[in-house]
């Protein structure tokens, strides 16, 4: 009998230091942003409309998770005509691809603020997995009495590797490079 309280007594204590937070992605405080070689400089912009959940406990990020969506007709790069030049058939296609999504399968930490995470990442149909170094902003208050935390990480993808065939031949106007910060910030759930 002792021994049945006492195994009790470690499982809740475990469960107790096993604290995770779920946090739901702000999707206007939360923004991927892009650039991309355009002829010989760079445009840059960005999805701000990305939504999903976190969750992790702080002490502990390898035992963390995402799933995110971003709207891909959310693209803003500051100019109206370029924006619907980019969502047309030969670049977004935003008509058939409405989501880029991503699933992570694995975190590596390094501290308590800082993580190497690894997922799934479709975009145009095509699913890879990546590697996103990532990094706790920080937890808080809010102005509205909820509690937040945010992220950031970066990562470079090739759009050929999505299936877009806009980089192909010499001179291309569009690179095939794609430097991806993402900025998130989660509203703890209650």
């Amino acid at each position: 009998m002792k021994k049945i309280i006492l195994a009790l007594g470690l499982l809740t204590a475990s469960q107790v230091w096993a604290a995770t937070d779920t946090y739901n992605i702000d999707a206007t405080h939360s923004f991927a942003n892009f650039s991309i070689r355009h002829v010989v400089s760079k445009t840059t912009g960005t999805f701000n409309d990305v939504t999903g959940v976190v969750t992790l406990d702080p002490a502990n990020l390898n035992t963390a998770t995402v799933r995110a969506a971003i709207n891909v007709s959310s693209v803003n790069t500051g100019f109206g005509k370029r924006d619907e030049h980019i969502k047309a058939d030969k670049y977004l296609d935003v008509g058939k691809y409405t989501q880029i999504l991503f699933e992570s399968t694995k975190f590596t930490a390094s501290s308590q603020t800082q993580a190497v995470m690894q997922g799934k990442l479709t975009i145009h149909g095509v699913t890879k997995v990546v590697d996103i170094p990532v990094k706790v902003l920080g937890y808080g208050a809010d102005p509205w009495g909820g509690q937040r935390a945010g992220f950031e990480g970066h990562l470079t993808i090739k759009a050929s590797d999505y299936g877009f065939g806009w980089a192909a031949g010499a001179n291309a106007p569009v690179g095939d490079d794609i430097e991806i910060t993402l900025l998130i910030e989660g509203v703890k759930a209650k």
